[in-house]
C-alpha cells in the first residue's frame, strides 16, 4: 500500500522529458543532407577527374579484322607506360572492326607517323595493346588519325602511315598440335616391337652379347668365336713369320756389313784393285815410252841403213825392254785375276 504512491511520481518525470521537443531538428537534417550530397558530388568529381574526363585528348582509330580480347577501358601502352585508354569499339565498313583510343595531350607527343600500333595476345595471360614509335623525329600523328594493317595505297595527303598489327601467338596453336599428333604417331610406330628401331636395338644387343664373350669385339665382327679363332690363328703364324724374316734379315745385315768391309773398307778388295790398277797404270807408261824409243829407232834404221850393226844392237836391247815391260803386264794381270772380284775359276769339272 505504502509503495503504489511513489512509484507513481517517477513515471509521470520520463513522460515530461519524452514530450519536450529537440531544438533545430529540421536545420539539422538539411545541414546533414546537404553535406552529403557535396560529398558525393566532390567524390564523383574526383573520379571523373582521376579517369581523365575533364582532361584533352587526342583521338586514334584502329582498324582491324577482330576484336577478341579488346575490351572498353584497355590501356594503351608505350614502353611499359599506359598513355592511352580505349574509349570505343565498333564494326565498322567492310566488316572491319573500329578500336578509338583517346590519349591525353600530354602523351601525344609521343605518337608519330612512323608508330605501329600491336594488339598483342600472348600464349598466357590477357590481350595487351602495345604502340611503338621507330622515329621519335618523324611528324606528329594528327587528331583522329586512322591506322590499318598495311600503309594507305595511295598515299594520304596528310603523311599519316601509321599501321595496326596484330600479334597472335595462338594462331599457331591448331597446326603445332596437328605437328605434336604426327610427331607422337611417328614415335609410336618407332617404337613399337616389330618397328626398324626395335630389329636394330635386337641386333644391337646380340652384338653386345658377342662383345661379352672370349673373343670380345672381334668375335662380335665376324659373326662367331670359331672364325675368330682362325684370324687369332693366322695372326699367330703371322707374327711367328715375321719374327723368323726378323731373324733372316739381321743376319742378311750382318753378312752385308761383312761384305762392305771385306770389298769396300781399307785393305779390301777394292781397296788393292785400285792399287793394282795404278801399277798397271805405270808399266803401261813404261810400255808406251819403250814404244816411242822403238818408233825413235825404227825412224833411225830407216834413215841410216848403212849402220847396221848399230841398228841390230840397238833392236836387242829394246826388244829386251818389251819383253820386260810384257811380263810385267802378264804378271799384275795374273795377280789381278787371282783377287776377287776378278778372280775366275778355270778349273773344269766332269760330271
Amino acid at each position: 500500500m505504502d509503495k503504489e504512491p511513489a512509484s507513481a511520481p517517477a513515471s509521470s518525470s520520463n513522460e515530461t522529458v519524452s514530450a519536450l521537443p529537440i531544438r533545430f531538428l529540421q536545420f539539422k537534417v538539411a545541414l546533414l543532407l546537404a553535406l552529403t550530397l557535396v560529398l558525393s558530388i566532390a567524390f564523383v568529381a574526383y573520379v571523373l577527374y582521376a579517369r581523365g574526363v575533364f582532361e584533352h585528348t587526342q583521338r586514334v582509330v584502329l582498324v582491324t579484322d577482330d576484336s577478341y580480347g579488346v575490351s572498353v577501358g584497355m590501356p594503351l601502352t608505350f614502353k611499359g607506360f599506359a598513355i592511352g585508354r580505349v574509349k570505343r569499339i565498333e564494326l565498322g565498313e567492310k566488316a572491319k572492326v573500329r578500336i578509338t583510343i583517346d590519349v591525353p595531350e600530354k602523351h601525344a607527343h609521343w605518337l608519330r607517323v612512323s608508330s605501329v600500333f600491336t594488339i598483342e595476345r600472348a600464349l598466357v595471360g590477357g590481350v595487351r595493346i602495345l604502340v611503338e614509335t621507330g622515329d621519335p623525329e618523324a611528324l606528329p600523328l594528327p587528331n583522329g588519325a586512322e591506322c590499318g594493317e598495311k600503309f594507305p595505297d595511295p598515299p594520304r595527303s596528310d603523311g599519316v602511315t601509321c599501321l595496326a598489327l596484330r600479334g597472335d601467338a595462338t594462331k599457331d596453336i591448331p597446326a603445332l598440335v596437328i605437328s605434336i599428333k604426327d610427331l607422337l604417331g611417328n614415335l609410336k610406330n618407332m617404337t613399337a616391337a616389330d618397328s626398324s628401331l626395335g630389329t636394330s636395338l635386337g641386333n644391337l644387343r646380340t652384338v653386345t652379347e658377342r662383345m661379352a664373350g672370349r673373343t670380345g669385339v672381334l668375335g662380335a665382327v665376324l659373326g662367331s668365336e670359331e672364325n675368330a679363332q682362325k684370324v687369332i690363328s693366322a695372326l699367330d703364324r703371322a707374327n711367328k713369320l715375321l719374327a723368323s724374316l726378323d731373324a733372316v734379315s739381321l743376319k742378311l745385315d750382318q753378312t752385308l756389313t761383312k761384305a762392305d768391309a771385306r770389298v769396300f773398307g781399307a785393305g779390301g778388295m777394292m781397296d788393292e784393285s785400285q792399287k793394282s790398277v795404278q801399277q798397271l797404270n805405270a808399266i803401261l807408261g813404261e810400255v808406251r815410252e819403250s814404244l816411242k824409243k822403238a818408233d825413235a829407232v825404227l825412224a833411225e834404221v830407216q834413215k841410216i841403213g848403212a849402220n847396221a850393226r848399230g841398228a841390230t844392237e840397238d833392236l836387242a836391247s829394246l826388244r829386251a825392254e818389251v819383253d820386260a815391260s810384257l811380263r810385267k803386264v802378264g804378271g799384275l794381270i795374273d795377280e789381278i785375276n787371282r783377287k776377287w772380284p776378278f778372280k775366275r775359276d778355270t778349273e773344269l769339272r766332269l760330271p
